[in-house]
């Protein structure tokens, strides 16, 4: 993992009597913590592969993966209370497509209504979507290939621009740093990436958000698409009619801006907490809207009822949201396309109690 041409300092260059310094510290500290405890698990699994019979080669795998996640966290962190979009599509796109141009549009309006942008770093739609955004509200998440993926002029050399060697530590800061995400059109590449995005959400491993797939005027690529999961996956029974839910397709910029502002209107997120579902709200929801929940979504429910409530002991680890209001429910599981429908539903409700809804009050 490098940031632009630096490859860093490695870890063989710290003097051996520091690095013990280190290792004594944190196992003498007291476990007050999850994280320290978490470290220190770390720190013995590390101690364990010593004897452990693996190949070189899967050593040098976790050693690159978790060299590649610590900076990447590290460079991500000063930014978490800025909600973020992920944007892909080809590095083909050439500057005189409508699609190219579609995407800087769309970048350009995010960053008008508080967004920062996430590409791929590389050229086509990448390098639309840094140029709508401007440098200092873009991230470049690249990867190293023996072509067609060096880092565009706009991202080069920025402190947040990170190049990967594997793709899944790079996949995984696409979908765990982002709010949304942008499907422009483009090849095995954008569609193993929407595909990622999509089967985690599908499965619950992603929590629920906001996926746009953007064409240009007069451009089918999506809606072919679309054609194939409807006839082929959906017509085989491989997914289920809801999960086409999972997604939006739009033709502006404008569109896609709204689905994603829309989605986070009322909704702010969910957690688990001792087998509930707490979905937490920006506003409140009505007897009335309750009401109706419970019977539009009954078969979402594994047992009991949609139950508003405040924040539970458990989230108290999460001071800033304590005073947003939860829907509490003991979810199925089952389907994360009616649970986005649900979500639609609640975000689709008049707001009656004067409280803020701008998108990005309260940062997931």
């Amino acid at each position: 993992m490098t940031r632009g041409h630096d490859k860093g300092r490695s870890t063989a260059a710290i003097p051996t009597a520091d690095a013990l310094k280190h290792v004594e510290a944190l196992l003498e500290s007291p476990e007050k913590d999850f994280r320290t405890l978490l470290l220190k698990e770390m720190l013995l699994a590390v101690l364990r592969l010593k004897d452990s019979p693996l190949d070189t080669l899967d050593v040098k795998i976790l050693n690159r993966t978790l060299k590649e996640l610590r900076y990447a966290f590290r460079v991500f962190q000063p930014y978490r209370q800025h909600p973020k979009v992920s944007m892909f599509g080809s590095a083909r796109t050439l500057p005189d497509d409508p699609n190219y141009q579609l995407a800087y549009r769309f970048a350009r309006k995010l960053v008008e209504s508080g967004f920062m942008v996430i590409t791929g770093g590389a050229d086509g739609i990448m390098r639309a979507g840094h140029e709508g955004a401007g440098r200092e509200n873009s991230f470049g998440v690249n990867i190293m290939l023996p072509f067609e993926q060096g880092a565009n002029a706009v991202i080069s050399d920025d402190p947040k621009l990170i190049t990967f060697k594997y793709f899944f530590t790079r996949k995984l800061l696409f979908v765990k740093e982002s709010h949304a995400a942008a499907l422009f059109p483009g090849g095995f590449g954008t569609q193993d990436e929407g595909f990622e995005i999509l089967t985690l959400v599908q499965t619950g491993k992603s929590e629920p958000k906001p996926i746009v797939c953007l064409q240009a005027p007069g451009c089918d690529y999506w809606h072919k698409w679309q054609e194939f999961l409807a006839g082929q996956m959906l017509g085989h029974g491989f997914i289920n009619e809801e999960d086409l839910s999972l997604f939006k397709i739009v033709e502006s910029e404008e569109a896609a801006l709204e689905e994603i502002e829309t989605f986070y209107r009322r909704y702010h997120s969910l957690r688990f907490v001792a087998g509930a579902l707490v979905m937490r709200l920006k506003d409140p929801l009505t007897d009335e809207q309750l009401a109706i929940l419970n019977h539009e979504f009954l078969d979402l429910l594994a047992d009991g009822s949609f139950e508003q409530r405040g924040c539970l002991p458990a989230e108290y680890d999460e001071p800033s949201l304590q005073c947003l209001p939860r829907l509490i429910f003991h979810a199925n599981r089952r389907s994360a396309g009616r649970l986005r429908q649900l979500i639609d539903r609640i975000n689709a409700f008049p707001i009656t109690s004067g409280v803020s809804t701008t998108h990005n009050s309260h940062a997931a």
